[in-house]
């Protein structure tokens, strides 16, 4: 990955992230975390996991990144895309949709 690739990569993460490590690291620590998302053999969600390794992104420094990093953080940049684009009518307060995004680092009813 170029320099150019890291730099549109590192924005449009820090554009969709919107969640503080702190803020992520409460959530991810709750039963409505814990029950958004799809999970492999009752373990983990794809996308409760996909948090804790955004907390740990969001805690490093930029210098320290890795491509892997990088090939995490787009993949939070399409899935946040995604989702964003199936927002479901009325209040999404309290939805699936909501948690599962925000499992994802991205809370849509933040400003």
């Amino acid at each position: 990955m170029d320099d150019e690739e890291r730099e549109k990569t590192w924005n449009d993460f820090r554009e969709l992230v919107n969640m503080t490590p702190a803020g992520l690291e409460e959530w991810l620590a709750s039963d409505a975390s814990l029950g958004a998302g799809q999970h492999q053999d009752g373990g983990e969600s794809t996308g409760h996991a996909s948090g804790r390794r955004i907390v740990a992104i969001l805690r490093a420094d930029k210098g320290d990144l890795t491509d892997d990093d990088y090939r995490h953080m787009r993949k939070v940049v399409g899935y946040v895309r995604r989702h964003l684009a199936q927002r479901p009518s009325g209040d999404v307060r309290d939805t699936r949709w909501r948690h599962s995004l925000m499992n994802w680092g991205h809370d849509p009813l933040s400003g």
